[in-house]
């Protein structure tokens, strides 16, 4: 029998690489604020502090949100407290020329990447399907469809090899996103093209109401790498100096031409899906008291204050810091936003189409019937 050609194979992994996750999930602060040698050197004490600044004005800014949504404010809002590390520290751990493709929950994570905080408020509230530039950031718009922004990110990464740029894409995605067939595709992509995407799962334990135990039968998501040919990497998503880390690895990795890489971070959300959503039908009380008690903003502040890179004064100014910002948000969001009818029209296509620009004189014409009954 003649043997069949496939094709070259795929030179991802170098001879005697490893694509399995360890067996516990890398930490270098434990819950209780120590020091874990095994994980790996820690970041320089500068990051750490930055780490916990940014933080700190995420919880008080995702605070300030939920508060803005049930003043009528926001129509929606997913609240990300819990998963402050993740947002936070995945973010500091990117360069300048690299790209951030966020989900729906990850507003403290494009806040972190210097977006204005409402310019980034406009999706949940309703006026825009993207309210910042996303190339001056290098942020992709926040993806409500779930998954389908991994697919964008390796096109993207792709297209910056073939150009012969140094980018990354950091795809940040739930556990129910990895259900997604966009997810599979993604992944595959990335992996046969060895595009420089990193791809950080913030497994917080529910697709909405779903358990994970219910979306897959994998010992953990990290696994799943294997599958794809790429290495799966399982952290501590409440540890923030474990996510910079990890995070940080995964990109320089890709930079260099190594390929992507698939993080499962384990977190936890504290609050609701949404405030739609009522997480007591399926979350019992006393599992959100246990993690609760793993707060990674807790959890960084005690090592902080244990290395002496923490005082009472400096947590005083963050503090302070903090309510301005949420200050500031406050006071921009409670000014109604000037909107135009017709914009919604303008950029559909590069060009309106015939039914497109009878659509919108029509509905003009009915703005202007309105207003004309208003006058009478």
């Amino acid at each position: 029998m003649t043997a069949v050609d496939h094709g070259p194979t795929p030179a991802s992994q170098p001879a005697g690489t490893s694509l399995l996750p360890a067996p516990t999930a890398r930490q270098l602060i434990d819950p209780a604020g120590r020091l874990v040698p095994a994980g790996g050197p820690l970041p320089e004490a500068d990051v750490l502090r930055e780490l916990y600044r940014r933080m700190v004005i995420g919880r008080r800014f995702d605070a300030q949100a939920t508060a803005l949504t049930k003043q009528g404010r926001l129509a929606v809002y997913p609240s990300s407290h819990g998963q402050d590390a993740c947002q936070v520290g995945a973010v500091l751990a990117l360069r300048e020329q690299d790209w951030l493709f966020p989900t729906y929950r990850d507003t403290v994570a494009v806040v972190t990447r210097a977006v204005d905080p409402v310019e980034t408020l406009s999706l949940l509230r309703g006026e825009w399907h993207c309210g910042y530039d996303p190339y001056q950031h290098r942020v992709a718009p926040q993806c409500t469809p779930l998954a389908t922004h991994a697919l964008h990110a390796v096109g993207l990464a792709h297209a910056a090899r073939l150009r012969g740029e140094d980018t990354v894409a950091l795809v940040l995605v739930g556990d129910g996103g990895t259900s997604e067939g966009d997810t599979h595709e993604a992944l595959n992509f990335a992996a046969v093209w060895q595009a420089p995407v990193v791809f950080l799962v913030q497994n917080n334990g529910y697709a909405i109401s779903v358990p994970l135990a219910k979306q897959t039968a994998a010992p953990t998501l990290a696994h799943k790498g294997v599958g794809y040919g790429m290495p799966g990497v399982l952290i501590d998503g409440n540890d923030a100096a474990a996510v910079y880390a990890s995070v940080g690895e995964a990109v320089a990795r890709a930079g260099r031409g190594g390929g992507p890489t698939l993080i499962e971070a384990l977190t936890y959300r504290i609050e609701a899906h949404t405030n739609a959503d009522d997480a007591t039908r399926y979350r019992a009380a006393d599992e959100v008291a246990a993690w609760q008690a793993r707060d990674p903003l807790t959890r960084l502040e005690t090592y902080l204050r244990g290395a002496g890179l923490l005082d009472d004064a400096a947590a005083a100014d963050l503090q302070q810091e903090a309510e301005r910002f949420a200050a500031s948000v406050r006071e921009r969001m409670n000014a109604d936003a000037a909107s135009d009818p017709a914009e919604m029209f303008a950029h559909v296509y590069a060009a309106p189409t015939a039914q497109l620009i009878e659509q919108r004189d029509d509905l003009l014409a009915d703005l202007r019937g309105l207003g004309d009954d208003d006058d009478a």
